[in-house]
């Protein structure tokens, strides 16, 4: 019914740069907060950024500065432009968006979607 769909991860040298894209798709109602998660192995997945449906955003620490969230309400997308990147935001990423949903005669409200995660590596 709903689908995220990233691209734009690969491996960049420190102090690069790179951008992330993802797309909801379905029958979507409306989203409402669409973010970004990362996660490496063995630990829990972190939030990186978040950007609500009004365009106020939250970033983890370590990003600010750095890393921007921003969205397109009318394509349905999320972006992650990560600028001076390093060796420790290397991590997977994922896209994350909290949509409402109307299918087959049922609405589901406010539920979270992830995108399939998509590799970021930061070495030279």
């Amino acid at each position: 019914q709903v689908h995220l769909v990233e691209s734009g991860g690969g491996l960049v040298q420190p102090g690069g740069s790179l951008a992330l894209s993802c797309a909801a798709s379905g029958s979507i109602v409306s989203i409402d907060d669409m973010g970004w998660y990362r996660q490496v192995p063995g630990k829990e997945r972190e939030l990186v950024a978040i950007i609500s449906s009004d365009g106020n955003t939250n970033y983890k620490d370590s990003v600010k500065g750095r890393f921007t969230v921003s969205r397109d309400g009318a394509k349905k997308m999320v972006y992650l432009q990560m600028n001076s990147l390093k060796p420790e935001d290397t991590a997977v990423y994922y896209c994350n968006a909290i949509i409402t949903s109307y299918f087959d005669g049922v609405f589901a409200r406010d539920t979270a979607y992830w995108g399939q995660g998509t590799q970021v590596t930061v070495s030279s």
